[in-house]
């Protein structure tokens, strides 16, 4: 069971986030950090720098955070703008405390940043996912993305 329903956090006194549309050829969890290429997302790994996106779940299907885009649909992912809140896939067996530097994986997962890694987001609670399973996260993206 997943620990939120909705992948935007807020503030809900700003517009909601900007969304862009583009075909994503692997199949992609809600929260996951993708970036775009060629005109399409692709799952942002420990490389990707630039424009950073985070998969919203799929409302247009009535699907919930925890049910994948399939591999070759055309998704919906949210611009990481740094005064709004977002929740971001964490993988198991890994522990998140609070304000630390994250950056992504080579799956398109948040983790916490080392040593010239790049940082896009930082965290805004403490969780140890023992969970079993890859869990979301509430964060904000860092302004401007830097190393760590």
């Amino acid at each position: 069971m997943p620990r939120y329903n909705k992948i935007f956090g807020g503030p809900v006194s700003e517009t909601l986030p900007q969304v862009h549309e583009a075909i994503c050829d692997a199949a992609v969890l809600p929260g996951t950090v993708v970036a775009r290429s060629g005109g399409k997302f692709v799952q942002a790994g420990t490389s990707s720098k630039g424009r950073l996106f985070i998969v919203q779940d799929n409302y247009l299907a009535l699907k919930g955070v925890d049910d994948a885009w399939p591999a070759g649909d055309r998704i919906v992912a949210m611009d990481l703008l740094d005064e709004q809140a977002f929740r971001a896939r964490v993988p198991t067996g890994t522990s998140i405390v609070q304000d630390a530097a994250l950056s992504v994986n080579a799956a398109g997962k948040l983790v916490p940043a080392t040593s010239g890694t790049w940082v896009v987001a930082f965290a805004s609670e403490t969780f140890n996912n023992t969970t079993g399973s890859d869990q979301l996260v509430s964060v904000r993206a860092a302004k401007g993305y830097a190393f760590a």
